[in-house]
């Protein structure tokens, strides 16, 4: 008979939130999967669990799950974590749960903490659909690739974020995305837990203000005013154009006032230039 393989959040700050059904499951697990066994280890020792222990992260996560599976073919049950909340959310897990999935082996989620669903049922930003984006790229081209692509996304956005990249990716969202609500929660449930609200150009302004930036960080990106329809960003780049401004540059202002891709905004103008009927179509609306 097959084991169990259990899919255990702990805590992501305060050590008091953790389910009596997480620690249960931590003390009658044969073996415990972890990301750092130093980190796991001193969760253990707080509630007093002596479980052996095995690594578990995204160097050795093929090799690891292999050795799983024969564990949970013997028999063993194997309580799988992470440092600090849901596995598999922006960490290891994916390969040994789909591997156990596959083979059979029951699969049992312990639910707990989330820094990601934490940051946004606090954030007061709209809450019934929401996309989680874990991290978005660490290099600046491809971040802004990612921001631009995820602009027009009418739900709310759901971002972790590291300390050492944070003032950048608000830059490049203040760019791409425009003066849209959004919230950073940092160090969610520890000693100085705080939430920023404003725009992405205020909470950066806030945060060069500081000495430095520390702590686990997370992003609730609300979302931007959208174009009724496709011509009122043609009209509003015609009326900047007309009162002077460069068209590239008035494609630019439009994009980030509404929110939209800048290529998008683009491609809107360059439709109505080439379709005047649209032109007056869209002004007409303008006016309303």
């Amino acid at each position: 008979m097959s084991g169990i393989l259990y899919l255990v959040a702990t805590p992501i700050g305060n050590l008091e939130d953790i389910t009596i059904r997480a620690l249960r499951v931590l003390r009658e697990a044969d073996v415990i999967a972890c990301e750092d066994t130093r980190q796991t280890q001193r969760l253990l020792q707080h509630y007093e669990i002596h479980k052996p222990l095995i690594s578990y992260h995204e160097h050795n996560e093929m090799s690891r799950s292999e050795e799983i599976l024969v564990r949970l073919g013997q028999g063993e049950s194997v309580a799988l974590v992470s440092d600090a909340g849901t596995p598999l959310i922006s960490d290891p897990g994916f390969r040994v749960v789909s591997m156990a999935a596959e083979k059979g082996v029951r699969v049992v989620p312990i639910p707990g903490a989330s820094a990601a669903m934490s940051a946004l049922v606090a954030s007061g930003l709209p809450a019934h659909e929401f996309r989680f984006i874990g991290f978005l790229p660490a290099r600046s081209a491809a971040r802004q690739r990612a921001l631009q692509e995820l602009a027009a996304e009418s739900m709310t956005l759901v971002v972790y974020e590291s300390p050492h990249r944070i003032l950048e990716t608000l830059t490049d969202i203040d760019t791409i995305m425009g003066a849209r609500p959004l919230v950073l929660a940092r160090e969610i449930s520890k000693m100085h837990e705080e939430f920023l609200r404003g725009t992405a150009g205020e909470i950066r302004a806030e945060l060069e203000g500081r000495p430095a930036v520390k702590g686990e960080l997370t992003l609730v990106i609300g979302r931007g005013e959208q174009a009724a329809f496709s011509g009122d960003a043609a009209a509003e780049v015609e009326r900047l154009k007309a009162a002077g401004m460069e068209a590239m540059e008035a494609i630019k202002q439009v994009a980030k006032r509404m929110g939209l891709p800048k290529r998008e905004v683009y491609r809107l103008a360059a439709a109505a230039d080439s379709n005047p009927q649209d032109k007056r179509r869209g002004s007409d609306r303008m006016r309303r």
